[in-house]
């Protein structure tokens, strides 16, 4: 292990800054800047994000940002209780912050996106198997998001006619 991994790991080294009275390892400094620019484009994404995604919009506030980077830190986020990972069937896990209240989530068939639902259909215990009690629920919504949605069309509807405008005959053609 090289020694400024240990020293980021148990802070052990004599390189050390401190502030507010707690010491922190000098290797801290670079994590807390790519940190906040994971964390802030979690936050600005409002909604679940893949590493890949997180990299993508961190990478404007650190360009030199790696994907490994990422994930060690999307880790450390996670057992530090700020993010929490969304884990959909057959996919890789999303991010998002710790901190919203119960929700679901629906995600986009064409773009992939995942976005937050802020609301739920509630007691499901109906639906369980007779003699089952529901601990915890999940559901996840699938189709396309506004951005892949087709246009709605206008379609115009034939007019119903309740009683014909006075002076005009109102006639079916036969």
């Amino acid at each position: 292990m090289s020694s400024l991994r240990k020293l980021c790991e148990d802070g052990s080294a004599d390189a050390t800054r401190t502030t507010a009275h707690i010491r922190y390892p000098r290797c801290m400094e670079r994590n807390t800047r790519q940190r906040n620019a994971i964390r802030g484009a979690i936050a600005q994404a409002d909604r679940p994000l893949l590493p890949q995604e997180v990299l993508d919009a961190a990478q404007r506030e650190v360009p030199g940002l790696g994907i490994a980077t990422v994930y060690r830190n999307l880790k450390a986020l996670t057992a530090d209780g700020e993010l929490q990972a969304v884990n959909l069937p057959g996919e890789n896990p999303r991010f998002e912050l710790v901190g919203h209240r119960h929700h679901h989530h629906f995600q986009c068939r064409q773009c992939q996106r995942v976005f937050d639902v802020h609301a739920c259909p509630g007691d499901l215990s109906r639906l369980a198997p007779q003699g089952f009690t529901i601990e915890d629920h999940d559901l996840t919504l699938y189709g396309r998001c506004a951005d892949c949605a087709p246009p709605a069309q206008t379609t115009r509807r034939p007019a119903v006619a309740s009683a014909a405008a006075p002076g005009r005959t109102h006639r079916h053609r036969g």
